[in-house]
């Protein structure tokens, strides 16, 4: 069974704690938050003063993606926030500070993970893997919601599922990116067991039936 993680990016902003609840209400167990810096990604997002907003007014997993430079900066504060799971993308230091980051985020509590954008290949998230418990790809070009569905991200998916029986059994692989009822099928054939969904979900008619749809 895959989980559907609903990312805020795509929510009703001056509707936020509204659109929040609903995504509760229509069964689903996870929120994707993603934090975007504007120099790491060309987008601005949120900060952690969002994810402390968000924590008391939900009980969903929130599944915190950081799309920002140095991340090792500011992983204390996204825990403190109340992250559950807190992913840096792999492109974004050096190994030497990724690994720091991931050290610093597991002594805290909360499950550390990495991410790898389209271009970057599986390897380069295996000197990492041992110490995660997500490993996120994306399937399209970080920085905006409603792009179009990379389907030759696949084989990497793949490469990454079989990485991660082998090395790290139990550590989740997620694909975010123009995921919708027929692209996550997809993901899921392809060895994904956690679907970050944004415009199909917030603009679906039945957010339940399509949490059922994704989950099922």
């Amino acid at each position: 069974m895959a989980i559907l993680s609903p990312s805020i990016l795509a929510a009703d902003y001056v509707n936020l704690e509204r659109d929040i609840r609903k995504t509760g209400e229509a069964g689903a167990r996870w929120l994707h938050v993603d934090i975007m810096d504007g120099h790491f990604v060309p987008n601005l997002s949120f900060g952690y003063s969002m994810v402390k907003a968000i924590r008391p007014i939900t009980d969903m997993v929130l599944d915190v993606h950081l799309m920002i430079d140095c991340p090792i900066r500011y992983v204390e504060e996204f825990c403190k926030a109340g992250a559950d799971y807190l992913t840096v993308h792999v492109e974004a230091d050096t190994p030497e500070n990724i690994h720091a980051a991931l050290d610093k985020i597991a002594a805290m509590g909360v499950r550390p993970g990495v991410v790898v954008k389209p271009r970057t290949p599986a390897e380069a998230v295996l000197p990492f893997l041992d110490k995660c418990d997500l490993v996120l790809v994306m399937t399209v070009e970080p920085g905006f919601g409603g792009q179009k569905f990379m389907a030759d991200m696949m084989p990497k998916l793949r490469t990454l599922r079989e990485m991660i029986d082998e090395r790290r059994p139990g550590c989740h692989l997620e694909v975010d990116g123009g995921v919708d009822t027929v692209t996550g099928e997809i993901c899921k054939e392809n060895g994904a067991d956690v679907l970050v969904a944004g415009s199909a979900f917030y603009k679906a008619a039945d957010k339940p039936a399509f949490v059922r749809q994704i989950e099922g």
